[in-house]
């Protein structure tokens, strides 16, 4: 079968089409044809040999087992495991399959565990733009516990994919929502379905005065005394996406002991966990994947500089046709 394939880490070049053997499901897994995959904040870091995940998946060069990057995928089940009883072959299904990747290929084995069946008049497209992003907007937004009618959101990254997904998940609560993005941004960030719009380049939301009942952070750029200044008390920063990890860790846990009012936490609940309320809001029309681009599996490499250069607006798709 085809698939993309890196055996370095380094940029998008290192990426190679290839012709490996098509897996064949253990006991518990589904092999799915795949239509649709599309490209995450966790596929270039993997890419490109963070060291988080050099810890995880290769120290010096990825475990070959690993190699074909795409953890969301949308397809066809072609074949089953004996144990597998939720699905059948021919069912379309979509999901997250999280570190075990192997999305951008014409075939992958998924626990069946990590799948549900794709949502009612979705392509696949559509479907494959979310599980990681979709799921981390709302497990960030269902931090506030819950979020109330007129509270007020800012989310800074708004027109990524989380951000976008953010933005429609918040307002599904009746909340006000702030985007903050680059300017070239701002148009889709409104159509989303934000109340305000900010230009990072141009103001900074944590010195406006301004002060929110929830901050969903994909950059997490700012130091921890900025972001209380932009907290109301009793309000939460949930961050998504950077890498001042250990500052958010210990501002929580200094919370915790202090009694603060305002509470600082990462969003790291695992993978497709309320996956199937976003396949509900979805039917139902609350919800739609914003897309800015698709990419046929040949042309994956030139799909990452697209996602690199910051310029993209919601999702980058990689179709896949068998």
């Amino acid at each position: 079968m085809k698939a993309i394939q890196f055996c370095h880490y380094g940029s998008p070049a290192e990426l190679q089409l290839t012709e490996i053997p098509t897996p064949s499901p253990k006991e518990n897994e589904l092999l799915v044809r795949v239509h649709a995959s599309s490209i995450n904040s966790w596929d270039w870091e993997y890419l490109t040999g963070t060291i988080p995940n050099r810890m995880f998946f290769g120290l010096f060069k990825p475990n070959p087992r690993k190699q074909v990057l795409g953890a969301d995928i949308a397809g066809t089940v072609d074949e089953v495991g004996s144990r597998v009883t939720r699905f059948k072959p021919g069912d379309e299904v979509f999901g997250d399959l999280w570190d075990s990747w192997g999305g951008f290929a014409e075939y992958t084995c998924a626990q069946e565990s990590a799948m549900l069946i794709k949502p009612l008049g979705s392509t696949f497209a559509q479907a494959a733009a979310v599980p990681q992003a979709g799921v981390l907007a709302l497990q960030g937004i269902r931090k506030a516990k819950p979020l109330q009618p007129d509270q007020r959101v800012l989310i800074n990254g708004a027109g990524g994919g989380v951000g976008t997904f953010a933005i429609q998940l918040a307002k599904l609560a009746g909340a006000k929502v702030t985007g903050v993005d680059a300017d070239h941004k701002l148009e889709v960030v409104r159509a989303t379905g934000a109340d305000h719009v900010i230009d990072y380049k141009q103001t900074d939301f944590t010195k406006t005065g301004e002060r929110y009942d929830l901050i969903i952070d994909c950059h997490g750029n700012r130091s921890i005394a900025d972001y209380k200044n932009a907290l109301l008390p009793g309000g939460t920063y949930a961050m998504i996406g950077g890498t001042r990890i250990i500052p958010v860790l210990l501002q929580d846990y200094i919370g915790r002991i202090t009694g603060e009012s305002r509470k600082f936490c990462l969003v790291a609940e695992g993978p497709n966990k309320g996956l199937a309320d976003l396949k509900s809001y979805m039917e139902s029309g609350n919800i739609k994947p914003v897309i800015d681009a698709t990419y046929p599996l040949e042309e994956t490499p030139e799909a990452f500089c697209y996602f690199d250069n910051g310029l993209h607006k919601g999702k980058v798709i990689i179709t896949i046709k068998s």
